[in-house]
């Protein structure tokens, strides 16, 4: 999810054939997650043949990605010059986590009342395996174990739509930020144990403090991860 991929360690993926719009969505969440992770830096200007060698795309799809970031308000477009990072603001944090934390919490109190045995026990199933990929420390299975968690959850509210926002306001958080912190694999596994007991039990208001929490708790990480690397301040 990091990019541009070389920013981060990483070699470039093969991957199939996708058309142009996916590609654009896909560089769009590499930068976005770049940038939201502290990677690219406030300042830094995104070189568009630069950026499509690294990914392996060419120059429209990472044009594209950049019209979309710049509507996000994350890079901004000088004059002769090309994109540049925006500045990130421990309020930009705080919004984005309260926006997630807000719809979440609707999500929540519905699924406990709509949520049925059959979905109780997919989500028992798919924590297992992350407690499994956790002890394992592979965050590719980590990310999109604790992405199919919240799926099923989020859906089991039958509020499609609202779950759709959800999904979309997700988008800043750099999710193997996380799952490459044991700590938080660890924390986030027992935090599901207690919200599905929640959920076996009917008791909304505990399931709405477990999915808060997850909120709370990620919003606090990055702000720790980016305070450290002084980004704040440049």
């Amino acid at each position: 999810m990091n990019a541009p991929l070389s920013a981060v360690g990483s070699e470039p993926r093969r991957r199939r054939p996708l058309r142009r719009a996916q590609l654009s969505d896909e560089v769009a969440g590499h930068l976005r997650t770049a940038i939201m992770s502290g990677t690219l830096r406030p300042g830094t200007f995104i070189r568009l043949d630069e950026t499509a060698a690294q990914l392996g795309v060419s120059i429209t799809p990472v044009r594209e990605a950049l019209l979309k970031l710049r509507g996000e308000g994350m890079v901004q477009l000088e004059p002769h010059r090309g994109h540049v990072v925006l500045p990130l603001t421990r309020q930009d944090i705080e919004d984005i986590f309260w926006l997630q934390s807000t719809i979440a919490r609707e999500l929540a109190a519905t699924a406990t009342e709509r949520i049925t045995e059959r979905d109780i026990a997919e989500l028992e199933r798919i924590n297992d395996l992350l407690a499994t990929a956790v002890t394992g420390g592979d965050a590719e299975a980590i990310a999109s174990l604790e992405f199919s968690f919240h799926r099923v959850f989020n859906q089991a509210s039958g509020r499609i739509k609202l779950a759709w926002f959800l999904l979309n306001a997700a988008r800043y958080m750099p999710a193997q930020l996380y799952a490459a912190d044991p700590l938080w694999g660890e924390s986030t596994v027992d935090n599901h144990r207690r919200l599905i007991a929640a959920l076996r039990d009917r008791d909304a208001v505990t399931v709405i403090e477990h999915t808060v929490w997850q909120f709370t708790d990620a919003a606090r990480r990055l702000t720790d991860t980016l305070d450290r690397t002084g980004i704040f301040g440049s």
